[in-house]
């Protein structure tokens, strides 16, 4: 009921999912690191106090308590979030109380760029843009995505691959698909 709708639900049945993914973990590195910080912080200060400040003790106690909820929720808010590529389409799914649901057709895409930076080659995630007929659309740049080569040459083929060699490998890959999951209850 509260929890968010699968991203797959959004698609149409004339569709073929082709990629669906989340961002790379990295993207929670900066709040992890301000929760930690500020976690150690109120910790220590409420250990220096004198006890007869039990009352600033008690706020630092509930502030600690608010940055390990607003950690939780980054944590919830990035876990529900998924890229989803189909062959007629990009779409992102977003949002723990409120769904954002953000779409572009394949058909618009003019021009796709990737780019890593030495993290991003550390850690295995770059940066993928995609740009469209001169607009700037909801997903012009997908920050942190896990595996970019392949998200480019896969994309790069539904754009300007061949049409009928595309059906055929997608329809192999999801006979594919079926087969082992046949495998898999029986």
């Amino acid at each position: 009921m509260f929890a968010p709708r699968d991203p797959d639900e959004y698609l149409l049945d004339t569709e073929r999912r082709v990629i669906r993914v989340r961002r790379h973990w990295t993207v929670l590195a900066w709040d992890t690191f301000e929760a930690v910080a500020l976690l150690a912080i109120c910790v220590m200060v409420s250990y220096l106090l004198p006890a007869s400040a039990w009352v600033l003790q008690n706020v630092l106690w509930y502030a600690a308590l608010l940055v390990v909820l607003y950690y939780a929720y980054k944590v919830i808010e990035w876990w529900v979030e998924r890229l989803v590529v189909t062959d007629k389409r990009f779409v992102l799914t977003s949002g723990v109380f409120t769904t954002k649901v953000a779409m572009m057709p394949i058909s618009k895409v003019t021009d796709l760029t990737y780019k890593r930076t030495a993290w991003g080659r550390i850690f295995g995630y770059g940066t993928v843009v995609v740009e469209s007929a001169g607009q700037i659309q909801a997903l012009n740049q997908i920050d942190f995505l896990p595996r970019p080569e392949e998200f480019y040459d896969t994309i790069s083929e539904l754009v300007f691959g061949d049409k009928a060699k595309q059906a055929e490998r997608f329809s192999m890959i999801k006979a594919q698909r079926r087969a082992q999951g046949k495998r898999m209850v029986g």
